[in-house]
């Protein structure tokens, strides 16, 4: 990925924070300029004060002295708040991003991105580049205006001192680049390391009754520690390398001490150098190396924030794959949907889940939909809301192609129950309302009643104001399921499709929902999918799907007399049953 695109789009994100990002450098520079005048006061006052005894200099320049430390210290506080306000800004718009364009995200887009992967990203990754650019406003550039500006010092008080730095630097220089060559790979596998690591957290966490009821704890601290011991490993290794730095800086320091102070004595002893001037040499030489330090630690920041900023990049540069049009259509006249030679396949699958789909479905009917696990039955319905777009052919809702319509206003029409019940933190009613944010108490009863929730909803002690724990773990997956429904009803959805939503409830509760369905909207266009044969029997038509294909359409008992594969799911569920 380019380094120039990666930063544009970083740097983007500042926004109302550049103000402080800006100031920060400013007063860094003063602070650094402050702290470089100290030495060359000291040694003014030791040669002009202290040696000839002129006790008037050495209070003008201690005087001095501390202004200059006040000053330097006022500047270095005020670019410390500048900067911690510029980077937690800056983190926080990039949390913002990163959130908002996943909002965005089609399925084809989360099928990209593991939920863990995407946490990482928002948490971890983020606080890199977040540590990094705090670094970057500061210790980046108080490192080379302190290195240069005491180079400049050294060079006004002797210049041949500066040869001693030509000599050093660049041994520093090379150590430091080796070890960030050897690093910045290693870093790269750990983020990586760190999605595993969530994975196997998130999974043990959600599924922990599981584990519990199997007694897989130690299998599942296995796992959690072969994962932690991964990333252990790798950050052992890196350490490892990063270590070297600190016994090569000093190396330089003490060898440019060694080479200054033999250097100045001999000059102190034939006069051309000064106990002032050697001391702020001194001086000016532990700048210039704790300077060229820093940028060591600075260009370490950065290798471990690349690969964090790439991670972003990769999320924030991800494009919707379903988008509005220019001129979108912000109204569903009607419930029918009608498939044009449909075909789909995932991302990266050369398979076709679906394969030459057609079908027309009447505004009102109740349609039922039965095939075996991987005949793509959910992939089918997800078509039609632009859950994916498909591949080839054409999805209309309403006699309108569903890519001719205002995204928001196709899925308030088409309300979808999925497989995968989820419920959020929260009231009963705060649940049901995501479904009609406005919606009266009286509108969430009646669509408790036809969902069948409102018993088991009266029966708890605080009714609809129960708290659900994330998702709903302290209702019954039935409870649930209905639950989940009557949320679906309250968006009056001109299209209901029910993926699997019925599969908890018994055959009676089930019954019960699909003749209030039948009795209180009619005019709704009812798409069930089911194992069950005896939650589609009674629907208008059922559609058997078979390898992504439409096997055969028809009644229940058209089907029974003609159709094999619906016959003997039939036999095999009422001997089932039977038994």
């Amino acid at each position: 990925m380019n380094v120039r695109h990666i930063l544009s789009t970083l740097a983007g994100e500042v926004r109302q924070y550049k103000l402080p990002a800006v100031l920060t450098p400013v007063f860094v520079v003063l602070e650094v300029l402050m702290e470089v005048l100290i030495p060359f006061v000291i040694a003014d006052l030791i040669d002009k004060g202290v040696e000839m005894g002129n006790y008037a200099v050495v209070a003008e320049d201690g005087v001095i002295l501390i202004i200059l430390a006040l000053l330097a210290l006022l500047f270095g506080i005020i670019a410390g708040k500048t900067s911690a306000d510029a980077s937690a800004g800056f983190a926080k718009n990039l949390r913002r991003a990163v959130f908002t364009n996943v909002q965005k995200f089609s399925f084809a887009n989360i099928d990209k991105y593991s939920p863990p992967s995407l946490i990482t990203r928002m948490t971890t990754d983020i606080t890199n580049i977040q540590n990094s650019f705090m670094m970057m406003i500061r210790v980046a550039i108080r490192s080379p205006v302190m290195f240069l500006a005491s180079f400049i010092m050294v060079l006004i008080i002797k210049p041949e001192m500066a040869l001693i730095f030509a000599a050093v630097v660049p041994i520093l220089g090379i150590g430091v680049g080796f070890l960030t060559v050897k690093t910045f790979p290693i870093f790269e596998r750990v983020f990586k390391k760190y999605d595993s690591l969530n994975a196997v957290v998130r999974e043990n966490i959600r599924g922990i009754r599981v584990v519990k009821s199997f007694v897989r704890e130690s299998f599942e601290k296995k796992k959690f520690k072969t994962a932690s011991a991964d990333i252990y490993t790798e950050f052992v290794t890196a350490e490892k390398l990063m270590a070297l730095m600190s016994p090569l800086m000093q190396f330089c320091v003490y060898l440019c001490i060694i080479m200054i102070s033999l250097v100045g004595g001999q000059m102190i002893v034939f006069g051309d150098f000064t106990k002032g001037e050697l001391i702020s040499v001194i001086s000016y030489t532990m700048q210039i190396l704790m300077s060229f330090m820093m940028v060591a630690m600075v260009i370490v920041m950065i290798t471990m924030a690349r690969a964090s900023a790439i991670r972003i990049t990769e999320v924030l540069d991800e494009m919707p794959t379903v988008t509005n049009p220019e001129n979108p259509v912000t109204e569903v006249a009607d419930g029918s949907v009608s498939f044009e030679n449909v075909s789909f396949s995932y991302a990266g699958n050369e398979r076709k889940a679906l394969d030459g789909v057609n079908l027309e479905i009447k505004s009102g009917e109740m349609i039922g939909i039965l095939g075996g696990t991987g005949s793509a039955k959910s992939t089918l319905v997800q078509l039609i809301p632009r859950l994916y777009d498909a591949t080839e052919g054409c999805v209309k809702v309403g006699g309108r192609d569903v890519k001719s319509y205002d995204v928001t206003a196709l899925r308030n029409a088409v309300s979808m129950v999925l497989q995968k019940n989820v419920l959020f933190s929260g009231t009963i009613s705060e649940n049901l309302r995501w479904g009609n944010p406005k919606a009266t108490d009286a509108e969430i009863m009646h669509a408790c009643k036809l969902a069948q929730a409102d018993s088991f909803i009266e029966s708890f002690p605080e009714k609809y104001d129960t708290h659900i724990e994330q998702g709903g773990s302290n209702v019954s997956g039935g409870q649930r399921q209905r639950l989940c429904i009557a949320r679906a009803l309250l968006r009056r959805p001109k299209i209901l499709i029910l993926d699997d939503s019925t599969s908890a409830v018994d055959t009676k509760t089930d019954a019960l929902i699909r003749q209030a369905f039948r009795e209180e909207i009619p005019d709704t266009t009812k798409i069930i999918i089911a194992q069950r044969i005896s939650s589609i029997e009674g629907a208008d038509r059922i559609i058997v799907l078979d390898g992504g294909r439409i096997h055969d359409i028809g009644t229940h008992s058209e089907l029974l007399s003609r159709c094999a594969i619906y016959r003997d799911i039939y036999q095999s569920q009422t001997k089932t049953e039977g038994a």
